[in-house]
């Protein structure tokens, strides 16, 4: 059932070589990436478990088999264990990649009296590592187990091949990406043996992880969505505005009659770019394609997007960015779901506002205090509850859309407090 994560030798190190970035989206409409052209490097799982053990090692995790010592930032403390493992999840050869703290850190054995589960789940274009801010505080609270995954086909879990059902109509393509995930969630429930868990899903998770308490809320004790995506209903003009070039926001569209501003009328080039990126977005192009297909140039990007962190540490940057460019190199797999289950401006193809409202779950809600995703979704999703279940919202201060990076301290006082919450 597990494949426990150890360093493997030379000869069974898996290598992934620059050819397979031709199995995308862009191989099927004829776009060629550099990788054709120049074959430029490998991709092993020796790398990548070093990667990610120096990544969680900067927050003070030690995991069990790795040579890397901890560089903590709770460096009076002593580091907390954690076991990494790919959990099988069916007969095909596919796993989900899983850290796990038992014990506050201190022994890896899992004790016989009943104990409270916190599963976190990632956003888009990330994995595990980007928690490493906050495992350390939130082991610390006395009776929880600590999990994260990645999801099926993201991160380092297995890369099974994902049809999407982009020509049967927006329902079942909708349908058909939501079950590929939160199908294989259960499944991994049930092959860890959890009966109860409090979720913790940030961006994309927290829009999944919402899908799943919706469908089987017996294994929920609690729904903790940090900048979920997917929330608010679309302008009802998203499209006609995104294909001349504004935001989908309606901030800089004149209403109708109002005369436009020379200045504020989108250039050719920014109409063109936006078409261009709703063109990509509907036919399931993700970044991680333009990443891949970057070639030699790929960790440039990489660099770049890890860049925007501007409150972390030099160190910290070059961390992240290591263990995000090997992830982003992985075979395509369901990071093209994406386009099946967001239109064009992140907006939901079936909005998460008015499931939610029917949800049974104590619910919790957490923004930065400049997100990218408005918090009035959240508050909205509160009202149509209308007290039924337990509900609140946070924002975190000096925090963006990725808070749990930014504002660690914050972040893990928050949830520790919803944590401590289900005790009572």
């Amino acid at each position: 059932m597990f494949k426990k994560d150890s360093t493997p030798s030379l000869a069974d190190t898996k290598q992934f070589q620059a050819p397979w970035l031709l199995h995308t989206a862009a191989s099927r409409s004829g776009i060629l990436s550099l990788s054709k052209l120049w074959p430029w490097g490998v991709i092993d799982t020796r790398t990548q478990n070093t990667q990610e053990h120096e990544l969680l090692a900067q927050g003070g995790i030690t995991v069990v088999g790795s040579p890397t010592t901890p560089n903590t930032e709770t460096s009076a403390h002593s580091p907390v264990l954690a076991e990494i493992m790919d959990v099988d999840i069916d007969s095909h050869g596919n796993y989900i990649h899983t850290l796990v703290i038992r014990n506050g850190g201190k022994s890896i054995e899992a004790e016989a009296q009943p104990r409270h589960n916190l599963v976190m789940t990632h956003g888009y274009f990330t994995g595990v590592g980007f928690f490493y801010r906050n495992y350390y505080d939130l082991s610390q609270v006395e009776g929880w187990d600590i999990y994260s995954i990645d999801w099926l086909g993201m991160g380092r879990s297995s890369r099974p091949t994902y049809k999407g059902c982009r020509a049967e109509g927006e329902d079942k393509r909708v349908s058909h990406a939501e079950e590929f995930f939160v199908e294989s969630l259960e499944e991994w429930r049930k092959r860890m043996g959890i009966e109860k868990m409090t979720l913790c899903g940030h961006s994309f998770g927290g829009y999944m992880n919402s899908v799943y308490a919706l469908k089987y809320p017996q294994h929920v004790e609690k729904l903790v969505l940090v900048s979920p995506i997917g929330l608010p209903e679309a302008p009802p003009d998203l499209e006609e505005r995104m294909r001349n070039g504004y935001s989908p926001s309606n901030s800089d569209k004149p209403k109708d009659g109002e005369p436009l501003a020379a200045p504020n009328k989108p250039s050719m080039q920014r109409v063109m770019l936006f078409r261009t990126a709703m063109s990509l977005w509907d036919r399931n192009y993700t970044p991680q394609w333009l990443v891949r297909s970057a070639g030699p140039f790929s960790r440039r990007l990489i660099d770049w997007y890890i860049g925007r962190f501007s409150l972390l540490t030099e160190e910290q940057r070059r961390g992240m960015a290591a263990y995000s460019h090997q992830i982003a190199m992985l075979p395509e797999s369901s990071a093209s779901a994406l386009g099946d289950i967001l239109r064009p401006g992140a907006f939901a193809r079936r909005p998460l506002v008015g499931r939610l409202s029917t949800i049974t779950v104590p619910t919790t809600f957490m923004y930065g205090s400049h997100d990218w995703v408005e918090h009035t979704g959240g508050l909205e999703v509160i009202r149509r509850i209308g007290g039924r279940v337990a509900t609140h919202l946070y924002r975190v201060p000096n925090a963006g859309h990725n808070m749990h990076i930014d504002n660690p301290t914050v972040f893990n006082r928050f949830l520790v407090s919803e944590m401590k919450g289900v005790q009572v």
